[in-house]
Formats: C-alpha cells, structure tokens, sequence
C-alpha cells in the first residue's frame, strides 16, 4: 500500500530563474581565472569543466522534476482520473515528456561543445565555445517556460489537495447539492467544511477522519451532482464521479425529504437511477435527511412510493431517518455505515486467493456424542445451599443497591447522596444553605436572632461615632514645638526641590564633563551657609567674622615642620602650598600594582613581581616596554591572496 504525499515535490522556478540559478552556481563552484600564458591544454580543461558542470546541473534539476511529479501510468487509476478531470491527462504528459525532451537536447548540446574544445587552438576560441555551448542550453531552457509555468501550478494543486489513501475504510458521501452532506461530515469527524444554504458550497473534495472500533476511517465529502449526461458535467461534479467510481467504500446517497435544497423527490431519485452503476458490488445506504422538518411518514403517498421504489429495484438498500440539526438518527447511520463496511471487507478477503492458504491449516474440531446417555451438569450441594441462602438475603432485604437502581432507571438516573441521611428529618434534607457534617445540619448551629444582634451593634457603633468616641484628643503644642515642626517642614521642602533638580539634570540628555582634580573642590561661602541658616531660624548672629573650614587649623598645624627639624622635602612643600591655596588635601593616587592591598610585605611581592612580567615582555617578546602590544595583519593572505583553485569551498 502506497501513500502519495504531494506536498514533497520541488519548486519548479520559472525559464529565467531556471536559467539563473543554473549559470550563477557554475560561476560559484568552477574556477574564474584563466590566464593567456597557460598551456592550452590547461586553458581547454578550464572550459571544459564549465561546460560539463552546467550542464550536469540542468540535467541534475530537470530529472529531479520528472521524478518528483506522479506518472500516471504507475499511480492508483483514481489518483489518475482525478488528475485527468482536473490538468488533463494529455497536457501533463506532455508537459513532462518536452522536459524530458529538453534535458537530452541539454546533455547533446555538452557533448559536441565538448568534443569541440578538445581542438580549440587558443584562449579566445575555447571561450568562445564555452559562450555558445552555456547559450544554446538558455535557449533550450527559455523554450520551455511555459511548460514549467504549467507544471508549478499543477504542484502548487497538487499540494493542496486531501491525501486520501484509496486501500483504507473509506465512506463516500453524495447527492445532490444542499442536501446536507457538510453538515454530516463536520457531525462525525474533526474536519470543518463549510456550510452554507446554497448550492455547490463544496467545490473540491474534502476528506475528515474518525475512529469506530479501535480503527481509523476517512469520510470524503464530494462536491454536489446534478441530474445530466456524463459528457455535460464540469469538473466540480466530476471529482465526485471519479471518488465513487474507484475508491472501494460504502456510499452514503442523501437525499432531502423536505426539498428545501430546490430540488424534488422525484429528481433525486432520477439522479439516483442515472449514477447506479457507480454502487456496483458496494455496500449503499439510502439516507434521508432534514427529518425535523418532514419525515417519511408525514411525506405523501405517491412520493413515500417513489422512495419505496429505489428500495425495491435496489438489493437490500436500508433506508435511514437523519437531521443533523437535532443530531437525531446521526451515530446511528455512522455505525450502519462502519458496520456494513466491515462485513463487506471481511466477505472481499474470504473470496480473495490468499485466504485459501490460511483455511487449508485451520481445522475446527465439532466435538460429538459418544452414547445417548444424559449427562446433566453436576452441582455441588454446598454450592446449592449457598445460592438459596444468598436468594433468601436479597429477598430480606429492604433497600435496593445504587447498582440495581441504576440498571433499572437506565438513562434517568441521578446519583443522589441526600436521600440516605436517616438521621436527618426528611423536610430537612434538601435544604439549600445546610450542609452535613458527621450527621449533623450546620443550620442547627445557627443563632436564628443573629440579625437582630447585627442591628442592634451598627445601631451602637452609630451613636458612638456622631458623639465623636473615636476622635483623637487634641494635642498641647506650645511655641517651641510649632516653630521646629515649621523649620523641619521647610528642611523637607528643600531636600525635595534639590533631588529634584538633580533628576533632571541627569535626564536632560547632556554630555557631563569629567571634573578635574581643582574642580572637586566644592565652592562653599560663608555668606551663602549663613544666609540659608538664618532662613531656617537659626541665630547667626556673632558669626561674621567666624571660619567654617573643617579642621582646618588642624591641617595647617600637622603641615608646618617643627623648628630646628629636618628640611621638608620640596614634594611636601608644593603639597602643603596647595593645601594652603584650597583649603583641601591631596588624595594620592594609589600605584596599580598595589591595588587592592593592605599588606606591606604583598605589596612588596606585587612590585617585584610586576616588575619581572615586564622584564619578560621586553627581552623575549622584542617588545619595548609594557605599553608595546601586537597590531595584526589588516590583510590575511588567504582572503587576498587570488582565487582558490578547485572550487571546493563557497564564501557564500
């Protein structure tokens, strides 16, 4: 059994890019320089394999497009014939045969040009074939665009089409158009078609699958048929005519009891009468649908006949009652179908000649008597005794089994819990708040004077809010308190404004300078300390002549050396000159290598350690100091040293 999987097959690009593709990969994975001063016969190898290589590649694709599109010869004949309905069986072939035609006029056209190049005598003449040999097989290629335009819309069908694979369980359904056969196949399969009052909704066929014993079946779904010659229908009516006439399966023929689709009883029978020979030697049931509307006993008698008729002509055509509105009679005729379908497969297989070498090992041995004695089965007493002891405790006892009242109710049986609570009073039993606990209604708990209690506290708690209960005492707050409650409020006020300013400083968007070393100084006047202080409330009065420098007398004293001690060196001496000028010392910029540590002997270690790692870069890298570093070559010679030679490696 074979699947065919049409949605493998390779784009087929149009005549121009065809071309393209062709000659742009013979320019990427051939050699591109030849030079005027090589051997002729190097310069002949050089065309040559150009040559060949395109030509390989038209050859290479060409075959791969004949290969993967079906041929219609080797396929199953409904595959066939629904190719034929669809692209035509002649232009298909034909299609494929002017490619396959292209393809050995491509391999002629590489074998002369060859052949040629053998005796070309210079540079100019071996190019000039390579030119004329890579443009005749363009030409070739460009005279088949409309073939390959043809066969891509052909794949691009193809590709759209169901995959039904004609050897499983399969369930045609038919009749006319708006009968009712979308809404049937989206009842009883995940497919979704679509449904609409009109005619020829479906246009294509539409495959669903289900599950029905423990087994996988399709349900295809055909376009609708009208009742005229084979030779008049179109191509939507054909594909149902083509599914029905190959595929073996069950067909379902519906047919609308209420003639809302527009078409009478009398013409569907017609129709049915016109495609007969297509149920040939195939299980067929005859379904009658949009039963809510009118069913066949509410139809009149001469056209009730008229069905009874088709019944008659028929061999053992059911007839089944459906509407897949109400979703009555649905499953029914589902499992009819699948069941029909089963016996009729198991019937094909026991007449088919492989079973006959399955029969001829089997042997079922029919056992038989050996006198005329009876022989009853024998029953052991105790086993006797115990089935009337166990009849008789059934028979006393009272209260049936959840089991033996659900066999009884059938469908109509709910699980109900609530009836068996003995100790509960029956009134009580079915109460909506109550629920049961060990035996016991938590509505028995219940104070039944609770809401009286709940008005009577919001009435307290009331009386206790308007007399003011709640309210805070008010506070005693003398001058003192007021003045540093305002001050501390006035502090927060401006701490506020400043982390403001200070955020859209920083989302403004502006480069920030670095600061440098004289910028860290932060200016600070004693004017503008002692103005914001007084708008605080602060008493600065005897401060004009003061000096807010931190420590500063400090400094100075730790800077100036002691009479009659060593000489400050002149480092300290611009230090502490600068000390003076600022008001601020010099932080010292720790050395790299003592980053980090506290230690005096590690940092000792660190410096003589670094000191051999230079040591080591100067004498045996030939560098010259620890700033020296290697600059790579800007230019690597692979990449700019000329063409690579065989062709093995892409860039691309």
């Amino acid at each position: 059994m074979s699947m065919y999987n049409f949605k493998k097959i390779m784009v087929v690009p149009p005549a121009k890019a065809f071309i393209d593709i062709m000659l742009s990969k013979t320019q990427r994975k051939t050699p591109t320089v030849v030079h005027k001063h090589y051997k002729i016969s190097r310069i002949r190898a050089f065309y040559m394999r150009k040559v060949k290589y395109t030509q390989q590649n038209f050859h290479d694709r060409l075959s791969q497009i004949i290969q993967d599109f079906p041929k219609l010869d080797d396929v199953h004949p409904f595959y066939a014939d629904l190719m034929n309905v669809l692209y035509d069986k002649d232009h298909y072939k034909l299609a494929l045969g002017q490619l396959n035609t292209a393809r050995h006029l491509i391999d002629t056209v590489a074998k002369d040009y060859v052949r040629l190049l053998k005796f070309g005598d210079s540079l100019y003449r071996c190019k000039q074939l390579k030119k004329a040999a890579l443009g005749r097989m363009a030409t070739i290629m460009k005279r088949q665009a409309s073939n390959l335009t043809y066969l891509e819309q052909v794949r691009q069908h193809l590709s759209r089409l169901p995959s039904i694979d004609p050897y499983t369980r399969t369930i045609i359904i038919c009749g006319f158009p708006n009968v009712g056969k979308s809404s049937f196949i989206n009842k009883v399969t995940r497919a979704d078609v679509e449904v609409q009052p009109y005619a020829f909704t479906t246009k294509s066929l539409y495959v669903g699958h289900m599950d029905y014993k423990y087994l996988r079946w399709q349900v295809i779904d055909t376009p609708g048929i009208l009742d005229h010659p084979l030779e008049e229908r179109n191509v939507i009516e054909m594909q149902a005519i083509t599914a029905m006439a190959h595929l073996r399966a069950c067909i379902l023929y519906f047919m609308d009891v209420s003639e809302q689709c527009g078409h009478s009883i009398e013409e569907q029978a017609k129709l049915f009468d016109s495609i007969k020979p297509l149920f040939v030697n195939k299980p067929l049931l005859l379904v009658l649908n949009k039963t809510d509307i009118l069913t066949l006993d509410e139809l009149a008698p001469e056209k009730k006949k008229i069905i009874e008729d088709i019944t008659d002509e028929a061999e053992e055509i059911p007839i089944m009652q459906m509407s897949t509105v109400t979703e009555t009679g649905v499953i029914e005729v589902k499992t009819e179908a699948c069941e029909r379908l089963l016996g009729y497969r198991v019937d094909q297989k026991l007449k088919a000649k492989k079973i006959e070498g399955v029969l001829n090992r089997l042997h079922v041995a029919m056992p038989e008597k050996r006198d005329d004695k009876e022989r009853p089965p024998c029953i052991p007493e105790s086993v006797l005794a115990a089935r009337a002891a166990n009849a008789e405790k059934i028979a006393r006892r009272q209260r049936k089994l959840e089991k033996e009242i659900e066999q009884e109710m059938g469908d109509e049986y709910t699980l109900d819990l609530k009836k068996n609570y003995a100790d509960i009073a029956e009134e009580e039993r079915y109460d909506v708040i109550p629920e049961f606990l060990n035996g016991v209604n938590i509505a028995d708990y219940i104070d039944p004077e609770i809401f009286e209690k709940l008005e009577e506290l919001e009435r307290d708690e009331g009386l206790r809010l308007e007399s003011g209960f709640y309210d805070p005492p008010p506070l005693n707050l003398d001058e003192t308190l007021l003045e540093i409650r305002e001050m501390a409020k006035q502090i927060r006020l401006k701490r506020f404004l400043l982390k403001d300013a200070r955020k859209l400083q920083q989302k403004s968007g502006r480069p920030v300078m670095p600061r440098h070393k004289q910028a860290m100084v932060r200016d600070r006047k004693v004017d503008h300390l002692r103005k914001t202080m007084e708008n605080l409330g602060v008493d600065m009065s005897g401060t004009e002549q003061a000096n807010f420098a931190k420590n500063q007398v400090d400094v100075r004293r730790s800077l100036v050396p002691a009479v009659g001690g060593p000489k400050t060196p002149k480092k300290d001496r611009e230090s502490s000159a600068i000390v003076k000028a600022t008001g601020q010392l010099i932080k010292r910029r720790t050395p790299g290598h003592e980053l980090g540590i506290k230690d005096v002997v590690l940092k000792k270690k660190a410096k003589v350690m670094a000191k051999h790692d230079i040591a080591k870069k100067v004498t045996k890298l030939a560098r010259k100091g620890e700033a020296d570093r290697h600059i790579p070559d800007l230019k690597p010679k692979h990449l700019f040293a000329g063409k690579r030679g065989a062709g093995t490696t892409d860039r691309r």
